[in-house]
């Protein structure tokens, strides 16, 4: 029988939201940074590539399977001790962040490194053929042409993020999840648990949105172009 007492009030839920904007948008941050710079690495590293370097490919391109392999909770729970090294604590929603940027790095890079590979290397080839260095092939070239991919690939990324948040929040995290796991879960709270849901459903709706419309403008764009 469906229960329409709840715990839930509205300062409560906002505070959650705002935890869980919180650790996505910095999370996101520097995570998009890494796994940016990470994918980069990969895609002039790898065999034939523009800068091919054999070790450093293998090397990285290791360390992020090994990681993107570990479960997100498992990942998160063993990254909390080297928060709490570094900040202090290992509970709470800014205790979340660094474990949170570990999970999103390397799946950041992946999905990032697919967008570059579909640039067409005949792009790249008349490039090298100008005389561009690494650099300004990377920049004036290789992310440009790769930009209205980018843009799903971090709205994806996005998405998997906020779901992530929502597994920190099992471990203390705050947020959503938090919300979700001690009062709709725990103490039966039907009404915080359905909030908690619909509330996720409409973000990631809204972020898909916003996200496909920006991509379909910048390829528009760069037909015209």
């Amino acid at each position: 029988m469906f229960d329409f007492n709840t715990l839930l009030t509205p300062e409560l839920f906002f505070v959650s939201l705002y935890q869980t904007f919180f650790m996505v948008g910095i999370s996101l941050f520097f995570g998009a940074i890494l796994g940016t710079l990470f994918a980069v690495i990969l895609v002039i590293t790898k065999p034939n590539g523009i800068a091919e370097h054999k070790i450093c490919y293998s090397i990285l391109n290791t360390i992020i399977n090994i990681v993107r392999s570990i479960p997100s909770l498992i990942l998160l729970v063993s990254v909390l001790p080297l928060s709490y090294f570094i900040i202090g604590t290992s509970y709470g929603t800014t205790a979340a962040i660094l474990p949170l940027i570990f999970f999103v790095s390397p799946y950041i890079s992946r999905l990032v490194e697919n967008s570059l590979l579909e640039v067409d290397n005949g792009i790249i080839e008349a490039a090298n053929a100008m005389g561009a260095t690494t650099w300004q092939v990377i920049w004036h070239f290789l992310l440009p042409e790769a930009k209205s991919s980018l843009v799903l690939t971090y709205t994806t990324a996005t998405i998997g993020l906020i779901g992530a948040t929502a597994v920190a929040g099992t471990i203390g995290a705050g947020g959503i999840g938090d919300l979700a796991l001690n009062y709709g879960y725990y103490r039966f709270d039907h009404v915080a648990m359905i909030t908690t849901i619909i509330t996720l459903i409409i973000i990631v709706q809204i972020i898909q949105t916003i996200g496909n419309k920006l991509s379909k403008s910048i390829r528009n764009h760069h037909r015209e172009t």
